[in-house]
């Protein structure tokens, strides 16, 4: 299903008293068709309990505009057991307006509003002082853990706020995360080469039946043009790989895709994963999907990490099929293993992440102050 506008995508929306007058509320205001409301608590904020699929879904149209009032910067939580990729985060909203079937966030958020955060500058703000306490460590910081790093863009601004924050710290890197193709607030913006712009990709086929309400694959690798032609660095994320009759030929032509398009010395990282999520997320899943779902149909076991999984040898014969297809077309392609075990890794590549030339970078220790290890 394709990307749908945001003019008319939700359907409440509440702005605390304290930001009514912010410029992200008065944007808001601005590019919504939704009347406003001025509330001084979180809305629904009487609501108990883990939240129903037809909740859930009711969060996606109810839009709550407040200050964070907690950290907003932290390490990336992974999975345990899992290769560490070195990777933080810098949460300025929470949920999606996008609507992909497996989505771990269904389990994972328990709130009935969809949340922008209105105040970046104090994110920044934190983020500045745990730079000037380490120095020398060269972070890299991704913005789409709890909410797609773009899709609400022309919402929050915040994309171009932030290319020109990092200008600053050329020593660290940002990650815009998407699967939008919504580039066009920064695309032509004056940067020093330390924003990348990463996608997260699948088959077409799998685009029209799991990732509904997102930016077909033509239209998110046409931005990833775009953006690496403005000297963006680009990055790819085939995650999760998902299990399906004649997977083989579809992740051949979707490397064949990328390859197409892109050289080596063009992309900074291109991440592999399968189809995760932890067992509590089933029910939600049915409710949302009914047995429509390739996430329901697939044959998951229970792994160490908790969470529901392709067994090891499936999921390393995946990851080594789409391994192959970028090193027959180059083996300078980064390509590495998302939240997998170390096991995985020495039965996929034959070597851990460090022994790996293309993306041995990302699995160096961070040297950093105590209270972020």
């Amino acid at each position: 299903m394709a990307e749908t506008s945001l003019e008319h995508h939700f359907e409440e929306l509440y702005i605390h008293d304290s930001c009514w007058d912010s410029i992200v509320a008065r944007r808001v205001r601005q590019y919504l068709k939704t009347n406003a409301q001025r509330v001084f608590e979180k809305p629904y904020s009487g609501k108990t309990g883990v939240l129903s699929g037809a909740e859930f879904s009711h969060s996606k149209k109810r839009l709550y505009l407040a200050p964070h009032k907690g950290h907003f910067f932290r390490k990336c939580p992974g999975t345990g057991g899992a290769a560490c990729c070195n990777y933080f985060v810098l949460n300025l909203g929470v949920q999606c307006n996008m609507n992909c079937s497996y989505c771990y966030l269904q389990s994972y958020i328990n709130s009935p509003v969809s949340q922008i955060y209105t105040n970046i500058e104090d994110a920044l703000l934190e983020l500045e002082t745990i730079v000037k306490q380490n120095p020398n460590a060269p972070f890299r910081v991704g913005t789409g853990e709890t909410i797609d790093s773009l899709s609400l863009d022309d919402l929050t601004g915040y994309s171009a706020i932030l290319v020109d924050w990092f200008s600053k710290y050329p020593h660290l890197t940002c990650e815009f995360k998407t699967k939008s193709d919504n580039i066009k607030n920064f695309i032509g913006q004056n940067h020093a080469g330390n924003v990348v712009v990463s996608f997260s990709i699948n088959p077409q086929k799998i685009v029209e039946t799991e990732e509904h309400q997102t930016a077909s694959l033509s239209a998110r690798l046409n931005a990833a043009r775009l953006s690496s032609d403005q000297r963006f660095p680009v990055a790819f994320h085939i995650d999760p790989m998902v299990y399906v009759d004649g997977w083989k030929d579809l992740y051949s032509e979707l490397v064949e895709s990328v390859t197409n398009r892109f050289q080596p010395r063009e992309i900074r990282w291109i991440s592999v994963g399968a189809l995760r999520f932890p067992p509590e997320m089933k029910h939600i899943l049915r409710e949302r999907f009914g047995g429509e779902s390739i996430a329901i149909k697939s044959e998951l076991y229970l792994s160490d990490d908790g969470k529901l999984r392709y067994d090891q040898a499936l999921r390393s014969e995946m990851f080594e099929h789409v391994i192959s297809e970028f090193r027959k077309r180059d083996p300078q392609f980064p390509v590495f293993l998302c939240m997998e075990s170390p096991e995985t890794w020495l039965s996929t590549f034959n070597a851990s992440p460090r022994q790996v030339p293309s993306i041995s970078d990302l699995f160096k220790p961070i040297g950093m102050a105590p209270q972020l290890v």
